[in-house]
């Protein structure tokens, strides 16, 4: 049997030491350039190794998802009171000197507000309080972050995100993901342990009902809502609107938009196409592109499934200055 001369042995080890170090030094320039997604790519499957790492998701009581419904729509919606009934029944004769009738007083009707168009943002400055999700898989640090930074109870700092993000084991469970991780639920108690208390994870049944309600709760409480956009897998928050009536008065205001902090931006997504700048208003055409019904590969998710569910502020948060 013939033997290889040692010196093409040598060569041909060489040859494979050196592609196999070509490989690594272009993967590592594609990871750290993004190219062709490769550094998202990684991103995922060090979540997915971490996810493995950390255990299955715990059972344990999560914030409810509450369901709200809409109001009945009535025609002549137009926050007018009605005077009250007046009492009725035969006039009876009285002895001694004729008295002449007193009329009941009448209540003045509640003067009908105006139907105009509102435009209202509780955030004049949203570069300031943008932060950038530090991997593709952090959207919703990202946007606890952001919602805490508007209330003034954060920072957008890299190093703040993660802080959050390292504390996510304490708040996630299987009913709010059965992924693990951040759920709209987890948002929540992540909100109330930096001092925003009071938020709810609420669903809808209709687009311009979560709309409405989300309007309502920021003009009541002058906190930021955060919208589960793109099925429940991002996160969006909602800093103001537009629609064509006060909401808080008529409850058939149309919601015509949304002002919007995009945690993606400003990368661009191969499904979703490329993310607006801090504090973009989103006409009602981007809002039913972007802002759908919650469904996910991973599971059944009982009050969820088929709505629109965002996590709404219901008391005042009072800023941090």
């Amino acid at each position: 049997m013939t033997t290889e001369p040692r010196h093409r042995r040598r060569r041909g080890v060489l040859a494979t030491l050196a592609f196999g170090l070509f490989v690594a030094v272009v993967g590592v320039a594609m990871v750290s350039t993004d190219a062709f997604g490769a550094g998202r790519l990684l991103d995922r499957a060090v979540a997915k190794v971490d996810r493995f790492l950390a255990g299955p998701v715990p059972e344990r009581s999560a914030p409810a998802t509450v369901l709200v419904t809409d109001p009945p729509d009535a025609s002549d919606d137009n926050g007018e009171s009605a005077p009250p009934s007046q009492p009725t029944g035969a006039a009876h004769a009285v002895s001694g000197p004729s008295v002449a009738p007193v009329a009941a007083p009448t209540a003045s009707p509640t003067p009908k507000p105006p139907r105009v168009p509102v435009d209202v943002n509780i955030e004049n400055h949203p570069k300031a309080v943008f932060a950038h999700e530090i991997k593709d898989t952090w959207c919703a640090s990202a946007g606890v972050q952001m919602a805490l930074a508007v209330l003034g109870r954060a920072n957008t700092s890299n190093a703040f995100q993660r802080e959050l993000q390292g504390r996510v084991r304490e708040w996630e469970s299987y009913d709010d993901s059965h992924n693990g991780d951040w759920g709209p639920s987890a948002m929540a108690l992540a909100l109330d342990a930096y001092g925003a208390k009071g938020y709810q994870v609420r669903a809808y049944k209709t687009r311009q009902g979560a709309e409405r309600d989300a309007a309502k709760a920021i003009e009541r409480t002058g906190a930021p809502v955060l919208l589960m956009a793109w099925r429940g897998a991002h996160t969006w928050v909602m800093t103001g609107f537009r629609a064509d009536a006060d909401p808080a008065i008529f409850s058939n205001a149309t919601i015509d938009g949304a002002y919007i902090l995009d945690p993606w931006y400003p990368t661009i997504s191969s499904i979703w196409g490329p993310s607006d700048p801090p504090g973009t208003f989103q006409n009602n055409a981007e809002m039913v592109r972007n802002y759908l019904v919650w469904k996910r590969p991973e599971g059944h998710y009982k009050d969820r499934d088929g709505l629109y569910i965002a996590v709404v502020p219901t008391v005042v948060v009072k800023p941090v200055s």
